[in-house]
């Protein structure tokens, strides 16, 4: 967060030394039932950690120093993970007793927030890159992490005009030339009146329809196109696909196999593992 001086989210370029982050960690993923049907979406596998794990790594690799966590289904199972602290960052807890959306869920956090704030979906991977582009861009009410993607209709579609934002679309189905959501946002204070303001869908407040009520009130509403890695799992299969591009990438995921392991004379283990 920035200092006396400068009111901007940490800006890579100007001020990493107070950098704070809220993460949405307080869905359940229903789409990967059973595999949540004991622990949220958030601490399934990706390779040999839990997301939330990898996401927490690309905050602190950004130079986050500190992260509120909003948690909600399976609350403990995270909490009792973490603690208070990862890699000596400190974590702070809040929950959102009902999930009633991603807006629902940021609005649970308001009173851990006084100034402007980075947020990041945590049951998503994201790396690094990605949260550094947006800490560097935040210039705005609010500034979106995008990724390029043939095929959005899954997620969420950002338009944009240069860099401003001209329409968020839930699960495009048209031709037009989408950015991918990429779940990494900078905010100003003003995003939580925005959410308020809006129509809950379903009983749910979106976080994205948040965002829209800032485009409908004229609010400076920007994106930034990243590089970085950004990996989804949907569907249960989708974490296979994770840990076998984690393991092939040459991330930090140790490969090997134990001395202490029993290997079946009729099994053969390809590398990685």
């Amino acid at each position: 967060v920035g200092t006396e001086n400068d009111t901007r989210v940490c800006s890579v370029s100007v001020s990493m030394s107070e950098c704070s982050a809220i993460v949405l960690a307080a869905g359940e993923g229903k789409r990967l039932r059973p595999l949540t049907k004991h622990r949220p979406k958030p601490m399934l596998p990706a390779a040999t950690q839990p997301i939330l794990e990898h996401v927490f790594g690309a905050l602190i690799e950004a130079r986050v120093t500190d992260i509120t966590v909003v948690v909600g289904y399976k609350r403990n199972r995270v909490q009792s993970h973490f603690g208070p602290t990862y890699r000596n960052v400190p974590l702070q807890y809040v929950t959102q007793r009902k999930q009633l959306g991603s807006g629902h869920a940021l609005l649970a956090a308001e009173s851990a927030v006084d100034r402007p704030l980075l947020v990041v979906n945590g049951d998503q991977l994201v790396d690094e890159r990605i949260v550094e582009d947006v800490l560097e861009a935040h210039d705005a009410t609010a500034t979106l992490g995008l990724i390029r993607r043939a095929d959005v209709a899954r997620y969420g579609g950002v338009l944009l005009e240069e860099e401003r934002v001209t329409e968020i679309v839930e699960n495009p189905r048209d031709e037009r030339g989408y950015r991918l959501n990429a779940g990494v946002y900078a905010f100003e204070p003003s995003i939580f009146d925005a959410i308020r303001a809006g129509e809950p869908r379903a009983g749910e407040h979106s976080l994205t329809d948040g965002i829209s009520t800032l485009l409908e009130d004229g609010s400076d509403v920007r994106g930034v196109v990243s590089e970085g890695t950004w990996v989804d799992a949907t569907y249960p299969w989708d974490l296979l696909r994770i840990a076998d591009d984690l393991l092939a990438g040459g991330s930090s995921v140790e490969s090997r196999v134990s001395p202490a392991a029993s290997i079946h004379d009729a099994a053969t283990i390809l590398e990685p593992v």
